[in-house]
């Protein structure tokens, strides 16, 4: 979809001096997330994506792991009392055999572009198994140094379309180890813009992301760090601070957590054991 920005005016006030103009925002409207006809979320979000976003929450949750496991996704008609489509709300269709799970308990259906975390019960709720353990590396482990890490934010701001025109957005980035963009997304809640990067990777065959980093703005919650885990990612990179749950979850998972990713500055919480640090003593 292309509602990504609107247009209003605005009186603007620089040095004194007032103007009316037209000002650039970041769109944000309700999407309403069905599984198999059922009403299971609704989150704030900007246009665009949808499909991908819808999968990848379905991640999150447990739900799907495999493109095989999704039949289908449609928007929804019929949403307004003209009949008209909003394209504000999607119908995932699971493949044939995949278990639809209860979905009247466990979750208040409704979440916020900030904290899509605030619909769960209870954290017990939100520690799903994970199909692919981050903490049991196959192969080589993925190794990322310091000065590559020093530099995603740049590229992940590079990245940043829309924000460039609104800066009303947060992003979220994968990367190979050696800061090669892999994919980037934007979207007023950080949390779905990582869920449309999981989403394309579900659609695409590529999970689990074993060999990505995933840089988020912003903070490091304990749903993103949820996010990353039930993705299959072993590194989770924020340019803010973590929650005390982020990290809590990083050690008991194995997720390489790294906060505060500012120029060379950076503060690794959990997994140290992927972070090539600089020698002591070294510039």
């Amino acid at each position: 979809m292309g509602r990504v920005t609107e247009r209003r005016r605005v009186i603007r006030v620089r040095d004194g001096a007032v103007d009316t103009r037209p000002d650039t925002l970041v769109a944000e409207e309700p999407l309403e997330i069905r599984l198999n006809g059922r009403p299971l979320a609704i989150t704030m979000r900007t246009p665009g994506d949808d499909f991908a976003l819808a999968a990848g929450f379905l991640v999150s949750e447990g739900v799907l792991g495999r493109a095989d496991e999704l039949a289908n996704i449609v928007y929804c008609a019929g949403a307004t009392d003209d009949g008209r489509n909003t394209y504000n709300v999607v119908d995932v269709r699971l493949a044939p055999g995949v278990c639809v799970p209860d979905i009247t308990l466990e979750r208040n259906v409704y979440t916020t572009s900030s904290c899509g975390l605030c619909g769960k019960a209870s954290l017990d709720a939100v520690r799903t198994t994970a199909r692919w353990p981050v903490g049991d590396d196959v192969g080589a482990p993925v190794r990322v140094t310091s000065k590559t890490l020093s530099a995603l934010p740049d590229r992940l701001r590079a990245a940043q379309r829309v924000f460039d025109r609104t800066g009303g957005l947060h992003a979220a980035a994968l990367f190979t180890p050696d800061g090669e963009l892999l994919d980037a997304a934007e979207d007023v809640g950080r949390h779905n813009a990582v869920d449309k990067l999981v989403g394309r990777a579900l659609q695409q065959g590529r999970l689990p992301l074993s060999g990505a980093v995933l840089l988020v703005s912003g903070r490091a919650s304990f749903e993103l760090a949820q996010k990353a885990v039930m993705a299959g990612v072993p590194v989770l990179a924020a340019v803010s601070a973590p929650s005390s749950l982020a990290v809590d979850l990083a050690a008991e998972t194995g997720l390489t957590l790294v906060g505060f990713l500012r120029g060379s500055a950076m503060n690794v919480y959990a997994g140290s054991h992927r972070v090539v640090l600089p020698a002591a003593g070294s510039d």
